[in-house]
């Protein structure tokens, strides 16, 4: 049997539960939940897979030596108790990345050299060598995470940030990442069953990811090299099978639909999708929103319009008024998502959401909304929901709230994302995340894990625990089954039962992640 270890795979914030799904359906145990992160335990084949096949993952870490330290020296002491020659030859390259959220440490430059110096000296202690360091793609990535005394050091097996999947030939002013991209396709529970229309396609982010959603294409088929390919023990036939493995993918009976209003965006999108290998499944034209007079049924609708932030626009709410009126006038039976940053944007719209969740794109807070369209009063509607005793319209085919809700394969049901913001945002850190430095990054998060205990097993001991934990007992109780997720009960499904706990908002840290970028 393979030996297991632990891994953390980071994300976006907003998406935790789906790459929680996702991890779940590659065969990963138990699962802990933090914030922009998930943990949890596998074999050499989970991290390749985790790695080649998650669409909204940053980044899959290995940590692998956990201790504590309230200054440098100990750091330094610590570092120098690994045994390095297990993950590092003298022949290779190697880098430092460290990311710090405690009181004791104010310069994380400062960690990473003498990380850095640690392991030099352990070599030539040694072996009267030492590797080199080298800033750009070493051989081997290695991360320090402080959060107040608690230090862990990681091997990064993904190298390059995993929302660069390989297939962005060129790109627009602020093009969307290709991770929130993913993850916002996902939200609405959409995997092809229907037509994709992106009105306001820009280089075509969210129409790639569709098409290979909707192919079940895996994201890393790109990628030119993952960090774990350059480790001691890699196992390149077992990820050669993994690569090649075309048993997951699936037709695509309907088209993905892309317009905008600039020619020069839609030569872009028609290189990227060229570079993708997706032109079969996706139409492109040029065409201003307001020229929509007709929509392809059935089908679903996810946008991404300016913010007026990063790309201006001469009126602004004069273009969320005009998307408003577009979608009640042409898109009935539909649902509509649409991300965005201001109230007052939304508000223009004129319709009333059905669903609100808090993502970020890049350094911006924005909410992501859905509109269901339809015809008559919104009484009718839900009587031909079934709520009043009618039965759903046949037009619902693009997904229904149940499906939305699902994750891959494994049927989870999340519970209602505003609830989960709240909780772990409030209005004193949304000041203080206004307030932080720029582009600092964190690996696990400062958070308090709970392990997930399978049924039947003794409790595996907790990991990246918190000072304050016994202080905290009131934690907001999640599960985590086989088939599903989201009812705060704890459910039997035969040999795995696990419980996540999700953690105070005094746990979280305050810092942005270097990953947000485009």
């Amino acid at each position: 049997m393979s030996e297991t270890f632990e891994m953390v795979a980071k994300t976006l914030y907003g998406l935790e539960e789906i790459l929680a799904g996702e991890l779940l359906a590659l065969g990963a145990n138990d699962l802990e939940i933090g914030r922009r992160m998930v943990s949890f335990t596998g074999d050499k084949e989970v991290l390749y897979k985790a790695n080649f096949h998650c669409r909204t993952a940053l980044r899959i870490l290995k940590p692998i030596y956990h201790f504590k330290a309230k200054d440098a020296d100990t750091v330094y002491k610590e570092v120098m108790k690994v045994e390095w020659e297990k993950y590092l030859p003298l022949d290779k390259t190697f880098a430092i990345d460290s990311v710090i959220y405690s009181e004791d440490f104010n310069h994380s430059k400062f960690v990473a050299y003498r990380t850095k110096d640690a392991i030099v000296d352990y070599f030539i202690e040694k072996f009267k060598k030492r590797p080199s360091v080298r800033v750009n793609k070493p051989d081997l990535y290695i991360n320090i995470h402080i959060s107040h005394s608690d230090c862990t050091l990681s091997i990064d097996s993904s190298g390059e940030s995993l929302h660069k999947r390989g297939y962005r030939v060129d790109q627009i002013e602020a093009p969307l990442n290709e991770v929130l991209a993913a993850g916002m396709i996902m939200k609405t529970g959409w995997k092809g069953e229907s037509n994709f229309v992106d009105p306001m396609c820009g280089s075509g982010t969210l129409l790639i990811e569709a098409a290979m959603i909707a192919l079940n294409i895996a994201p890393g088929i790109h990628r030119k090299e993952f960090a774990f390919q350059k480790w001691v023990d890699y196992d390149e036939e077992l990820f050669d099978r993994i690569y090649n493995d075309e048993s997951q993918e699936r037709e695509f009976s309907f088209r993905c639909y892309g317009s905008d209003i600039s020619q020069t965006a839609i030569d872009i999108a028609l290189e990227n999708i060229r570079s993708a290998g997706l032109m079969k499944y996706i139409d492109l034209k040029v065409k201003p929103f307001q020229q929509y007079t007709e929509a392809p049924q059935p089908g679903i609708l996810v946008m991404n319009p300016p913010y007026g932030e990063r790309i201006s626009s001469r009126d602004l709410l004069g273009l969320y008024n005009m998307i408003g009126e577009r979608l009640k006038h042409v898109f009935m039976g539909y649902k509509a998502w649409i991300l965005s940053y201001k109230d007052e944007c939304f508000d223009k719209i004129g319709l009333r959401p059905s669903e609100k969740m808090k993502l970020m794109n890049g350094s911006l807070e924005c909410e992501y909304r859905c509109y269901e369209l339809f015809e008559g009063t919104n009484k009718e509607f839900k009587m031909a929901l079934g709520e009043e005793g009618g039965e759903r319209p046949q037009f619902q085919r693009a997904g229904d709230r149940e499906e939305r809700r699902s994750f891959s394969r494994s049927g989870f049901k999340a519970d209602r994302p505003e609830r989960r913001f709240a909780a772990a945002h409030s209005e004193d850190e949304d000041e203080r995340l206004a307030a932080a430095p720029a582009r600092k990054k964190f690996l696990g998060d400062d958070v308090v894990r709970k392990p997930i205990k399978p049924k039947g097993d003794r409790p595996v001991k907790m990991r990246y625990r918190d000072e304050d934990s016994d202080r905290n007992k009131s934690f907001e109780k999640k599960s985590f089954e086989k088939k599903g997720f989201g009812d705060h009960k704890k459910k039997d499904f035969g040999e795995r039962k696990f419980e996540v706990k999700r953690l105070p908002k005094k746990h979280f840290d305050k810092g942005e992640d270097d990953d947000l970028g485009d």
